[in-house]
């Protein structure tokens, strides 16, 4: 354990778990080849179902834009949920964001303060949640609820339940335009998801993230700062609700208490079908990705094939459990040969 937190504090360990154990990332890459296979299943299923629709240019950027605001949602989810955290505000933080940048106020200084209002808005947020769970010692789970309650309220009092409609042209114009025949938003979502890759890979707030979800006294040991890593996490989930806050209000053309429903539900389901644990510790963002993908897919082709949202959601549903049994096994297995 010693050398373990060592490495842990030099930064040299990816994550709490000693390089010997080759089992999970047989059963990770296992497990992203089989839902990339479900993937290709719906693309097909879709493209036989509505073969003059499916794979048409119009319906791929729809898809990937449907996918951008829970894409950059989950991205922050994953980050959550491998420290060993959960996040049930995400969609009312979202809510909140889109009504308070949208505001007469907000709007009459222009797009750039209408962006910095939805990312600070985010941004705080989430660190509270984060200060509440770390340092105020509150189950996340009990934490991230009553910000899912307060904020929902807040963006209600804000809105007087009224939708506010986005006036400023140059917010508009930018994130509802193109970039080298690409919709900025799909654009955005790649960004964010490069760079938090990038972050949860390649850099030592990654390495210590995977460490708090995987043994956070072996952390607090190795001289990681485990409350306040814990805050900023939260943190990052916040700024990525600012950030498809304003992705949201740049595809509806308006803020509103209602917008981010149900978000909160959509990225913890897509981060545990792409193989990211609940108990934390370990994750990938590609299997998220995929996970977001499969869902938004999904949808797409019961709406092109006018089928009811409850089939839907019963499919959603059979997908989720047979994601959760496949963790199961591939945890039992990668315990039992060790």
């Amino acid at each position: 354990m010693t050398d373990q937190a060592e490495a842990v504090r030099t930064g040299t360990a990816v994550e709490p778990v000693p390089p010997k154990k080759k089992g999970f990332a047989f059963s990770l890459d296992s497990r992203l080849l089989a839902l990339t296979g479900v993937l290709v299943i719906l693309c097909v299923v879709g493209s036989v179902t509505r073969p003059d629709q499916f794979f048409t240019e119009g319906n791929i950027s729809t898809i990937l834009r449907l996918a951008a605001a829970i894409g950059v949602v989950s991205v922050g989810m994953t980050f959550v949920i491998i420290a060993g955290g959960i996040d049930l505000s995400v969609g009312s933080i979202v809510a909140l964001s889109s009504v308070w940048l949208t505001t007469l106020a907000t709007q009459s200084y222009g797009p750039w303060v209408m962006i910095l209002c939805g990312l600070l808005v985010g941004l705080g947020c989430g660190l509270v949640n984060g200060i509440l769970v770390s340092y105020g010692k509150i189950v996340p789970f009990i934490a991230t609820l009553a910000m899912y309650v307060s904020a929902r309220g807040l963006a209600e009092r804000i809105s007087g339940r009224r939708t506010q409609v986005v006036a400023e042209a140059g917010f508009l114009d930018f994130f509802r335009g193109d970039l080298l025949g690409i919709p900025v938003l799909i654009w955005m979502f790649a960004l964010v998801f490069a760079v938090g890759w990038v972050v949860l890979n390649r850099t030592t707030f990654g390495r210590r993230t995977y460490a708090v979800g995987g043994n956070a006294e072996a952390s607090r040991l190795a001289g990681i700062n485990v409350k306040r890593h814990t805050a900023l996490v939260y943190g990052v989930a916040g700024l990525c609700c600012g950030i498809a806050a304003l992705m949201v209000v740049a595809r509806t053309t308006a803020g509103a208490s209602t917008n981010g429903m149900l978000y909160e539900l959509d990225a913890i389901a897509a981060v545990v079908i792409g193989g990211t644990l609940l108990t934390g510790g370990r994750g990938s963002l590609i299997g998220t990705l995929i996970g977001v993908l499969i869902f938004t897919v999904l949808s797409n082709i019961f709406t092109l094939n006018n089928l009811d949202t409850d089939i839907q959601n019963i499919a959603k549903g059979v997908i989720i459990v047979l994601a959760a049994l496949l963790q199961f096994r591939s945890v039992k297995k990668t315990k039992t040969s060790t």
